[in-house]
């Protein structure tokens, strides 16, 4: 009996190891579905963004979906600009890590910039230098 007492919390840990996965699961399938409809989209646990033409939806994911959603059109941007861990960074020399990754978008409707945040810097310069105007 002993041993069973033992074995118990280890199974506690198990279930919920399992939840975990199937929450998470969840959320990538409620995002492919999302995703379909965009020519170009990206994924990670800060934000979903997804563009279509000159069209910028992102939001957090969830398991019932977007929360947070938000929506742009591009020629309403006036500037595009990264930054990591609170600096502006230039594109073509960003740094490989940051803690907080973060695509300031500056429009001409709104008086704050807007935010999307990213993981990796590298999925993050890709997006920034895509959408700024040529």
């Amino acid at each position: 009996m002993l041993h069973g007492l033992l074995w118990f919390p280890l199974l506690g840990v198990f279930l919920w190891l399992a939840w975990a996965g199937w929450n998470e699961y969840q959320k990538v399938e409620g995002y492919r579905v999302w995703a379909q409809q965009f020519d170009r989209s990206k994924y990670d646990i800060r934000s979903a963004l997804g563009q279509t033409g000159d069209r910028l939806v992102w939001g957090v994911p969830s398991r019932k979906g977007l929360v947070d959603r938000q929506e742009l059109t591009l020629p309403t941007v006036k500037t595009v600009q990264l930054r990591v861990d609170g600096q502006v960074v230039d594109l073509a020399k960003p740094p490989e890590t940051g803690k907080t990754i973060v695509l300031e978008l500056l429009t001409e409707t709104a008086p704050a910039p807007t935010q999307i945040p990213f993981t990796e810097v590298a999925i993050a310069v890709e997006w920034a230098k895509s959408l700024q105007k040529p």
